[in-house]
């Protein structure tokens, strides 16, 4: 649904309300959460938050208008305590940054993966400390629009799930499993000798990305951007490979290398079964 003028008004509010703490020197952090817990907001993350059976919600703040957009019926029903509140119990709960649109929840964090729950995947997605939470979101975001079966990232160095990665994820956080590897040259190496086609994304690659696809299981391999691939992680992959830019600017953002890259990926492999 539309913002509607009252969703107008309460964001006045709310920046008018932030401009003023910031005035005063007020930082106006987020609750802290027991371990393991995450708070969770904006109307595409918890709708896809509710929808997910394995993700266990303890509790729900929302407005009486983004309640209505939700659109979850008897909320009483539900498993778990639902509080009416103002905007501004909620900037106190996520913080007042975070655009939570009228609503968050605070739930347990999902449980990574590990590599032998692939299965029969087909493409994956690798990730060499990539740190930045909003392009590893819109990243994501990217991957389930392209039926990637998975997200592979450094066990250090990356973003924790936080309520940050899931907004800028729009609920993909919820769709795409997430792997953390201790060492991501071994997790490479095991994806190899599970019959994946490991290509890492690099400017220098010896052929474009189109010419070098060639299995039915492929894990695509990104760097941070400015470094890189790590040398490590180009000694690890089968194969190395460039995205051609026919442009005046040569390089792209991470997250919109991805979605090439996933593109070129899905186009090889087909729709899913």
């Amino acid at each position: 649904m539309p913002p509607t003028p009252k969703d107008a008004h309460y964001a006045r509010l709310r920046r008018d309300h932030r401009d003023r703490k910031r005035a005063r020197g007020e930082g106006g952090d987020p609750v802290a959460l027991p371990e393991g817990r995450v708070a969770l907001y904006g109307l595409h993350t918890v709708r896809a938050a509710l929808e997910n059976d394995e993700r266990k919600v303890h509790r729900m703040l929302a407005t009486e208008n983004a309640l209505a957009r939700l659109a979850v019926g008897d909320i009483g029903a539900l498993p778990f305590p639902v509080e009416i509140v103002r905007p501004p119990a909620i900037d106190a709960f996520t913080g007042p940054d975070a655009v939570h649109q009228g609503i968050a929840i605070e739930a347990d964090a999902l449980a990574p993966k590990t590599l032998e729950d692939l299965g029969t995947a087909k493409l994956v997605i690798v990730l060499d400390q990539v740190t930045d939470p909003h392009n590893v979101g819109a990243l994501m975001r990217s991957g389930v629009a392209m039926a990637a079966d998975a997200l592979v990232t450094t066990a250090r160095h990356s973003p924790a799930e936080s309520g940050v990665l899931a907004k800028a994820a729009s609920g993909a956080l919820e769709h795409l499993p997430i792997i953390h590897a201790r060492n991501l040259a071994n997790a490479i190496g095991e994806l190899n000798n599970r019959g994946f086609q490991t290509i890492g994304l690099d400017s220098d690659g010896p052929k474009p990305l189109e010419q070098t696809v060639a299995g039915d299981r492929i894990a695509l391999v990104l760097g941070a951007e400015g470094k890189g691939l790590r040398q490590k992680t180009r000694a690890t992959v089968s194969d190395l490979a460039r995205l051609d830019m026919p442009g005046a600017i040569r390089s792209l953002n991470v997250s919109n290398a991805a979605v090439l890259a996933l593109y070129i990926a899905r186009r090889h492999l087909g729709a899913p079964a």
